[in-house]
């Protein structure tokens, strides 16, 4: 462990050990806390560190004491130079190149339900094309009364709605299919991300449009140099399909779509087309390539499901993981996210032995349909080996599988909808590795 690693976790140490101490208690902690933290300053130092005198309370910062920066000094903010860390990730070896390939959200550093536009995963199929909005329209066409073609501001002049939903990678755990393999919970998990998503319902322009009787399918076509296309139920247009230029209060960014794209809440993320450019209505679906050959779920029998559009019950422990070990014997909060695509999230349960008893933990955060849920609960851990589990149930009664009920159902050939439970190993030592129980 290098010296900066020595001094995060020393730090780490003091923050959850000073958790829940009320009284002579934590008058005791905060005397131990200073001399603490007096060896920390030291670890800096000799991790060569720019040389700040730490100011512990009662003591005035240095940067107390001067001017700061001024305003607009960032006329688009940043984040912070300390949490530099943040950032996406992508697997070497996962894709032959980076053109067709997809990053990973850190959701280990990762706090409440909303991703940061900046750390959302991306999804290629032919790299991340400049689109120009002046430039770009959005077609709707086939089986309606009146064909449009709608400019960027055409589009923005419809009622727009805002709605929190995430989107997911069918392939998010894929990797994990046969075995644990990825011991990193960004990798193990991170194809996904939750956004509000700001745009126009599909059902308002489809009301515009005017679709035909015969009309039962609609084809969602991108601008990217793959024109990557999907065929879509019209049930699901008609329901709550968003058809977006707007992420977490800003236009799109590029990587998410810009300047507008669809977002089917709580079905694969493929089918959330990025830089749309046409709608087609018709009578059947269209049988593309990324729903023949790809997107697609090998059976064991060699048959494959198709158009499992669904995102099923889902959940993940995201503290303690490989990115965030124990660092010292005591209470610790202990939390993850909980998803799914058929409805809301009604109940989740946390293991530390494996499976053999749960424990109820707390919802801390709002809970809305097909978002991410927050949950947690206090542990006291006192130095054991302990396997960590979290199970989640939905608001249609779904119940997150084990390894061994999905791979009954399903086989071990497919990479898409894996949702089993997961299980984080915590080593007496504090480190914490990917395992799995069937």
């Amino acid at each position: 462990m290098n010296k900066q690693a020595e001094l995060d976790s020393l730090l780490q140490q003091v923050a959850v050990s000073g958790e829940n101490l009320t009284g002579t208690d934590r008058r005791d902690f905060l005397r131990k806390g200073l001399t603490f933290l007096g060896a920390a300053s030291a670890t800096a130092a000799a991790a060569h560190m720019p040389a700040v005198k730490a100011a512990l309370p009662p003591e005035e910062p240095a940067y107390g004491k001067t001017l700061g920066k001024p305003v607009l000094f960032a006329p688009y903010g940043t984040p912070s130079k300390y949490e530099s860390h943040v950032q996406r990730r992508t697997v070497e070896w996962l894709t032959p190149d980076r053109i067709s390939s997809i990053s990973f959200t850190p959701l280990a550093d990762l706090k409440g339900i909303i991703t940061p536009s900046g750390v959302m995963f991306e999804r290629y199929h032919a790299g991340l094309p400049d689109v120009k909005p002046q430039e770009h329209h959005l077609m709707i066409h086939g089986m309606v009364e009146r064909p449009i073609i709608l400019s960027m501001d055409d589009l923005m002049r419809f009622p727009s709605v805002s709605k929190i939903h995430f989107v997911e990678c069918p392939a998010n755990g894929g990797m994990e299919w046969r075995g644990a393999q990825m011991n990193r919970l960004q990798f193990s998990h991170g194809m996904i991300g939750c956004a509000e998503w700001t745009g126009v319902l599909l059902s308002t322009l489809l009301e515009e449009v005017g679709v035909k009787p015969e009309g039962k399918w609609i084809l969602a076509e991108g601008a990217d140099g793959s024109h990557m296309s999907r065929s879509i139920p019209l049930e699901k247009a008609l329901d709550d399909t968003l058809v977006v230029y707007a992420q977490n209060g800003e236009m799109l960014r590029p990587e998410q779509g810009y300047p507008v794209r669809l977002v089917n809440p709580g079905w694969e993320g493929n089918t959330s087309i990025k830089w749309l450019r046409r709608l087609e209505i018709g009578d059947q679906p269209w049988y593309h390539r990324e729903e023949t050959s790809k997107y697609t779920d090998l059976m064991p029998d060699g048959r494959s499901r198709e158009f499992t559009f669904v995102q099923e019950c889902n959940s993940v422990v995201t503290n303690p993981c490989p990115e965030k070990p124990m660092m010292k014997p005591g209470k610790v909060w202990v939390e993850g996210l909980a998803w799914s695509g058929r409805g809301k999230i009604k109940h989740v349960d946390v293991s530390f032995d494996g499976g053999v008893t749960w424990r109820e933990a707390k919802f801390t955060s709002e809970v809305f349909p097909r978002a991410l849920t927050r949950f947690g609960l206090e542990w006291d851990w006192q130095g054991q080996p302990a396997m960590i589990q979290s199970r989640a149930i939905d608001d249609t009664g779904f119940v997150q599988p084990t390894y061994g009920q999905l791979r009954a159902a399903r086989g071990e050939n497919s990479i898409y909808h894996k949702n089993a439970i997961h299980t984080w190993k915590v080593n007496a030592d504090g480190s914490v590795v990917n395992v799995q129980i069937s």
